[in-house]
């Protein structure tokens, strides 16, 4: 039993990582009705950059996010604007386009810090805590306590503030809210700019747990991706509760089916899909094609 709240425990950690990633993939769809496909990759960079100020500056990890998140901002904001006058124009070509930034991060990231990829220690000297015989990592309780702050704050945003009812606004209606005198286009470079900073927070905190290199961006995002959609896409109670639910599994998996633990966890993820394809908050799709 202990081992079993012992494996719990760890998935839960790995868990709001994978929430975090989602809930990134939610806030661009949500609003533009696109699948940014750079996103896990503008995670990698956030995890590079928190890496090099805690590493090689030695700013308190805590500021080394703040540091990834603005850096891994303005890349959004970059990528929403190249791809601004093909809004409503061509919809593939907006795909390509942020899978071409994918790989144009992947090759920047290999040109700057290298093909070696770097171990990033954790911030937290403390040793785990001992609850009823389960030790818990005190960097792991972080993680979710963080996790779970950021989508609170998303959360407050998106419901009680001016710029975050707009981007609602525009997910709900494209045109209507053009109609009200919303600038569209800034809402959606919002809604970029905030998927990057989520993006950022996530590769930063994986940094001491996983090991940060170009492929990290792959690793995150397909789970990520396969978060948002077991949660249902565009949902962000959906993409923590997919996130979770993926941490979880690839963490039992990983303990009982070690060297096929990705295997099952999308075994049990196909089939879940399978049975049912809007995922478990199911929300309306957004289509802008």
């Amino acid at each position: 039993m202990q081992v079993t709240l012992q494996t719990l425990v760890g998935g839960l950690s790995l868990g709001a990582i994978y929430a975090l990633i989602a809930v990134g993939f939610s806030v661009v769809y949500r609003t533009m009705g696109l699948v940014n496909f750079a996103h896990a990759d503008v995670a990698m960079i956030g995890a590079y950059a928190a890496s090099t100020f805690y590493l090689t500056t030695h700013v308190p990890f805590g500021l080394a996010i703040v540091i990834s998140i603005v850096v891994t901002g303005v890349i959004g904001l970059v990528i929403e604007r190249v791809l601004r006058p093909l809004e409503n124009k061509d919809f593939d070509l907006m795909l390509i386009g942020t899978i071409g930034f994918g790989t144009v991060l992947q090759a920047a990231a290999t040109l700057i810090w290298g093909t070696t990829g770097r171990a990033m220690p954790s911030p937290i000297s403390s040793g785990p805590l001992e609850v009823m015989g389960i030790r818990i990592r005190t960097y792991d309780l972080m993680v979710i306590a963080i996790t779970a702050a950021c989508v609170v704050l998303l959360t407050l945003f998106l419901q009680r503030t001016k710029p975050g009812a707009a981007m609602q606004a525009v997910a709900m209606d494209h045109e209507a809210a053009t109609a009200v005198g919303i600038h569209v286009g800034r809402s959606n470079a919002l809604a970029f700019a905030i998927g990057a900073g989520i993006a950022a927070l996530a590769g930063s905190l994986a940094g001491p747990m996983l090991y940060v290199d170009a492929t990290l961006g792959g690793a995150l995002g397909v789970k990520g991706f396969a978060a948002a959609m077991l949660g249902g896409f565009g949902s962000i109670p959906g993409a923590v509760v997919g996130g979770l639910a993926i941490g979880v599994l690839d963490s039992y998996a990983g303990d009982h089916f070690q060297g096929y633990s990705v295997l099952v966890t999308f075994l049990v993820f196909t089939v879940a899909i399978m049975i049912r394809p809007t995922g478990i908050f199911g929300e309306r799709t957004v289509s802008r094609a």
